[in-house]
């Protein structure tokens, strides 16, 4: 019996269909509510890995709902109940086919395109000097392309999304000041724990009434990366990495091992010893993310009580 969940295929009442994404199994109930199941699958460079990882659906599903309670107040979210450690429940939004990405630092994909000479992201310019891992004056939103199954998401300007009619002008501009209130709240609650929000990003759609609202997931190490607050300034002047909070060190063991997503690339070998390595690794970004003790659920049977959890809650 397998302890983590890498695939669903649930049959709730009233289901209408599913979307699995590359993380994430969307269930649509009754074109009103969506059951949204965090998994265990790993991903990277767009490309979902083979093994999944102990408890990484629960950590991320527990910090995304508990950081929509501590943000909700400035930006609506889709949010209605968790009924289960790895599940959330909430209103059934037409999502925006952007991906608001915000960047405080250089780092990252942005620092990797600025090593290579290239002085503008998403049609806004980065100054010239700065070094990885340095702050922007202020922060920049470069959005992508959600992408479709399998493919890699796109870098896109805001000029590009609106001519093209992706999203209108005016709900952009809602999309821009959400972003920018979210990512004030959330670098706030980071310094609170003692960290810096490097970058993130959020996912926004729209409820049948026509309100904008944030949805899926929201200051998770897979959409953000964070900075160690303490040494920060002194790594930054001895140029030496910086210790980081992300799923950054997923990617660099990737890249070591010669693997970034490319075609003709084999993914590496997951080890016993690496998938829990990852899974204590996920469970120290909780602790420190959250600012609380991680509690295991029970896992034995994980299929199964997701299953009962959310049966017993759509029956009420």
């Amino acid at each position: 019996m397998s302890t983590t969940i890498t695939a669903t295929d649930f049959n709730f009442p009233n289901q209408k269909s599913v979307y699995h994404g590359k993380v994430r199994d969307v269930y649509n109930i009754n074109d009103e509510f969506l059951v949204m199941i965090a998994t265990d699958r790993l991903s990277a460079f767009d490309v979902v890995l083979p093994k999944g990882i102990p408890y990484k659906g629960q950590i991320l599903n527990q910090i995304a709902t508990k950081m929509m309670d501590l943000t909700h107040d400035v930006v609506p979210n889709w949010l209605i109940a968790t009924p289960d450690p790895n599940v959330a429940v909430g209103h059934l939004c037409e999502p925006f086919k952007v991906e608001m990405v915000i960047r405080g630092y250089l780092s990252g994909h942005a620092a990797r395109e600025y090593a290579l000479g290239k002085r503008s992201i998403c049609g806004v310019y980065m100054q010239e000097n700065l070094k990885e891992n340095d702050p922007f004056p202020e922060p920049i939103i470069t959005p992508s392309t959600k992408a479709d199954n399998g493919s890699h998401d796109e870098d896109i300007s805001r000029e590009e999304i609106i001519s093209k009619g992706i999203v209108s002008e005016e709900d952009y501009l809602i999309l821009e000041h959400y972003t920018r209130s979210l990512f004030q709240r959330g670098t706030a609650i980071a310094a609170a724990s003692g960290l810096i929000l490097v970058d993130t990003k959020y996912e926004f759609g729209k409820t049948k009434e026509g309100k904008i609202v944030l949805i899926d997931e929201i200051h998770t190490p897979d959409s953000s990366r964070y900075f160690y607050a303490e040494g920060y300034k002194e790594r930054q002047e001895k140029g030496v990495e910086q210790k980081q909070l992300s799923k950054e060190f997923v990617r660099q063991w990737l890249i070591s091992k010669g693997f970034q997503g490319k075609e003709g690339q084999a993914i590496p070998e997951m080890t016993e010893d690496y998938v829990h390595s990852v899974s204590e690794r996920y469970i120290e970004l909780f602790e420190k993310i959250a600012g609380q003790e991680f509690v295991k659920a029970d896992i034995s049977d994980i299929h199964n009580r997701i299953e009962q959890n959310v049966l017993d809650y759509l029956r009420k």
